[in-house]
């Protein structure tokens, strides 16, 4: 008989098909009466198949006393109670390990085409100002600038390798020293003050919730740029608009935002910033990787192997 898995929301085709072949799919995420379903079927699922975008609370979570593992296909996890799973000692993997290539080629396009203009400098070419107005005002280089990483796990230092071999420097601000080759600085205002480019990966949640705040945004200063693709909850927005709007802060790049798929249009209008639709692990071959982490470590699962990415 096969176990029977509770999808609170789906991966990619083809690791659906995979999950389908092996397990009993109870689709919550089609469920009309998603409570009446849960009460249903809750009960004998030992497994639940999810990622960053659907809630899993301690209400739920107390309505599957089978539960065991919860295997989230994405990097983020704020939306699940971790605090709940981890009480009844209920496991939680992401995949972190298979996106942290493409989100850290996403954050070095994002800190190249804010302080190179990318923007508006295809605009000024496209429209024909070009010819019209002359040679396009002058940016500033990348070479012998002080790059500042707030958060150094696996993206972070995928990050920092990729930008060492651009002529900067490199410091970065996490919980503790992680015993890498760049500077530690635990003082985030210090590390903005001292940056030129500010460039936030960490996780999101109540912890880190407007981490980045006008305090941060005023040390980073009017030629600094903020780079974040971590969630759109770590920068506070309001301030982020204001900096930018005033010339506080010269400029940023931006994969996430506080309200998706529909950001503040006071943010998007604004000349002097760069955005990117939450799309910093969106290829075909990341996401197609980190589906096949959910099937992996379900199969790990079942058959009483250690998981591969476990987070709790």
């Amino acid at each position: 008989m096969k176990p029977d898995v509770l999808v609170l929301y789906p991966t990619r085709p083809k690791a659906m098909a995979a999950l389908d072949a092996a397990y009993v799919l109870h689709r919550y995420d089609e469920a009309a009466d998603k409570a009446a379903f849960l009460a249903e079927v809750g009960g004998r699922c030992r497994a639940i198949v999810t990622n960053g975008h659907a809630k899993l609370t301690r209400d739920m979570v107390d309505q599957l006393p089978e539960l065991r593992l919860v295997a989230c296909a994405s990097a983020g996890y704020e939306s699940i109670d971790v605090a709940a799973l981890s009480e009844r000692g209920i496991k939680l993997t992401t995949t972190s390990n298979a996106l942290f290539d493409d989100v850290a080629d996403t954050a070095v396009m994002l800190m190249l085409a804010a302080r190179r203009d990318l923007v508006r400098a295809h605009a000024y070419v496209a429209s024909g100002d070009w010819g019209r107005k002359g040679m396009y005002p002058l940016q500033s280089s990348i070479s012998g600038k002080s790059v500042g990483i707030v958060g150094m796990g696996t993206i972070g230092k995928a990050i920092a390798r990729r930008c060492a071999p651009m002529n900067v420097s490199i410091a970065y601000y996490a919980r503790s020293d992680k015993g890498v080759p760049w500077r530690f600085e635990p003082d985030l205002e210090r590390l903005a003050r001292e940056s030129d480019i500010l460039i936030v990966v960490v996780p999101g949640g109540p912890e880190t919730r407007n981490l980045i705040d006008a305090r941060i945004l005023a040390a980073l200063g009017p030629r600094g740029t903020l780079i974040n693709v971590a969630r759109g909850s770590v920068v506070d927005e309001t301030a982020l608009i204001d900096a930018l709007g005033s010339g506080a802060l010269g400029s940023a790049g931006l994969d996430v935002f506080w309200n998706e798929p529909n950001p503040d249009p006071a943010l998007t209008g604004l000349p002097n910033v760069i955005l990117y639709p939450h799309h910093a692990s969106g290829t075909e071959e990341t996401r197609d990787a980190m589906a096949q982490l959910v099937v992996d470590n379900l199969a790990a699962f079942y058959a009483d192997r250690p998981l591969l990415t476990p987070v709790n």
